[in-house]
């Protein structure tokens, strides 16, 4: 629900229209030269194992596989508590992230493990394309809610957004946020489909005036999926958004970030963009399968000086 400050934004089809397109134009040159230059930067050893195990703690730990099975899910909820067996030290992931079938595997996984404080996400709402009526992503949220789900991640309909059809998308977001009760929620947009940045600026604020918890980048299905650059414009997005209303929304980039140089290169954009405030998982989170296998093997290079042989990770 939009605050104060913005209420009379979604009081119209027209007000949230004129207010959306009425957001500054996005220098997408500009955009892009800052993010490449902040990606550029170099941190130091004690300061890349804090960012290891910081990115380690933001990840949800994910499987969206029409051939996942319940001991798949099992393994990959294991793998989330204690990432790596050999090392008491490695921080659990922050969530794990499957399809609503699932939750109740992966909630009972985590119980059995006493990781009360590993997460279960789950992805709904027709996932990943988003094409079904409401009542059933309705229905698709709800499940996943009773099973057990701590969050909901959402897929807006971007057949509509791009048609311009900014307040069904808007109640669509709403809705869900209702049914999602107390679990928290993560606003996909499928950045790779949007085609602008103004675009893509304007989902954001759209999502969080919706209510969106979080403001994610992609579904991690299409080819185009979190970049440097789009995820710099969603953290300016929930920076400007807290300074007007003073409500947070977290930022989660999902898809084709799959190595230890990668988090690293979006820690510090987080740091630099947002402050941080946001360089926590309740607020950053990264969507990911692959990365935090890099991760477990750059954390023991810098504790052992070497890498180990090809079984010390677990392949996902």
């Amino acid at each position: 629900m939009p605050t104060n400050a913005l209420a009379d934004v979604t009081a119209s089809d027209s007000t949230l229209r004129r207010f959306l397109h009425g957001l500054p134009g996005v220098d997408a040159v500009g955009l892009e030269a800052r993010a490449a230059s902040l990606g550029t930067r170099s941190i130091k050893t004690t300061a890349k194992a804090y960012a290891i195990d910081l990115a380690i703690s933001m990840i949800d730990l994910t499987t969206l596989e029409g051939a996942d099975t319940p001991g798949k899910v099992r393994g990959l909820a294991a793998k989330a508590v204690r990432p790596d067996p050999t090392d008491r030290t490695t921080p659990h992931t922050a969530a794990v992230c499957v399809y609503p079938d699932m939750v109740a595997t992966a909630k009972a996984a985590l119980a059995a493990a006493g990781a009360t404080d590993v997460k279960v996400a789950s992805v709904a709402t027709a996932f990943p394309a988003g094409r079904a009526a409401l009542d059933v992503k309705l229905a698709d949220t709800r499940d996943a809610v009773a099973a057990g789900a701590d969050e909901i991640d959402m897929v807006i309909d971007r057949g509509a957004f791009l048609a311009g059809h900014y307040m069904k998308v808007y109640e669509e977001i709403r809705a869900v946020k209702e049914a999602s009760g107390p679990a928290r929620l993560k606003v996909i947009f499928e950045t790779g489909e949007l085609s602008t940045y103004d675009n893509i600026r304007r989902a954001s604020w759209l999502g969080m005036l919706a209510g969106a918890d979080f403001i994610k980048t992609s579904t991690g299905k299409v080819a185009v999926n979190a970049t440097p650059a789009n995820t710099l414009l969603m953290l300016e997005a929930v920076r400007d958004f807290r300074a007007q209303t003073g409500v947070q929304v977290g930022v989660k980039p999902a898809g084709g970030i799959r190595t230890t140089k990668d988090a690293i290169k979006f820690l510090v954009l987080v740091n630099e963009t947002a402050g941080e405030d946001w360089l926590d998982d309740h607020w950053f989170r990264f969507g990911a399968s692959s990365l935090l296998n890099d991760l477990l093997m750059q954390r023991q290079k810098l504790a052992t000086g070497r890498y180990s042989g090809p079984d010390y990770v677990t392949v996902d």
